[in-house]
This record gives C-alpha cells, sequence and structure tokens, in this order.
C-alpha cells in the first residue's frame, strides 16, 4: 500500500469517526447520491441536484440508536430495518446534516416505510 493509500485510508476513518451516533429510538441514515445527468445524457443544475436531494424517500441505514425498535407493544415483530439496508421515507423527514459535503438523516425508527432490496430507479412521485 501507497503512502497516499494509506493516508487516504486515515482520512477516511477521521471522517467517518465524525459522524453523529443516534441516541435512543433514532436512526442514522445516508443520503443516496444523486446522479448528476439525466439518462440523455443532459447534466442537471445543481439546483436540481440539491432538490432531488433533499425530497429523496431513499436513504441507507447506517447505525441504529440504542433504543430503537426496542418497545415491544410498538413493534412486536421486531426491528423494521437493520444496518446496511435502503429504507423509504417520506420527503424531508428527519434532522438533515451535511458532513465533508455529504448529507445524513436522522430519523426516528417509526418513520421508516418499507425496505427495498435495490433502490436504483425509485423516486418521489
Amino acid at each position: 500500500m501507497s503512502n497516499i493509500d494509506v493516508e487516504k485510508t486515515q482520512e477516511e476513518a477521521k471522517k467517518a469517526s465524525q459522524l453523529p451516533i443516534p441516541k435512543g429510538y433514532r436512526i442514522l441514515c445516508a443520503v443516496p447520491h444523486v446522479d448528476e445527468e439525466y439518462e440523455g445524457g443532459l447534466i442537471k443544475a445543481e439546483d436540481t441536484r440539491k432538490t432531488e436531494e433533499q425530497t429523496t424517500v431513499v436513504l441507507f441505514v447506517i447505525k441504529l440508536g440504542s433504543e430503537a425498535y426496542a418497545d415491544k407493544d410498538r413493534f412486536p415483530t421486531g426491528p423494521w430495518c437493520k444496518e446496511g439496508d435502503f429504507v423509504l421515507t417520506r420527503p424531508y423527514s428527519g434532522t438533515r446534516v451535511v458532513i465533508h459535503g455529504r448529507e445524513f438523516r436522522i430519523i426516528n425508527d417509526d418513520t421508516v416505510e418499507a425496505v427495498v432490496d435495490d433502490p436504483r430507479g425509485i423516486r418521489r412521485a
């Protein structure tokens, strides 16, 4: 491994350690990257990409809070999602934060409406 690779790996590890740790019944999610161009090859305006990012209904679950899905009365069948899942939520849901240019959301455990295997092609109607 070259010095450049080691430095990049260390930088990525430092960035990952700066992610917030969800508390209680909260879930930390990443907003998937938005395509920079349309299928036909036209480049999207920056405002268009930002709007798509803000209104996305697809999130990637990074970390569950310690009490997420712990209430057996509300979640008798167990957790609705797990770390590594792509989930569907309502647009604009959660607390939005940007870390190193990447948007993340902290949502409540009951905000998850579905889990999807392949989020490609899913967009807000």
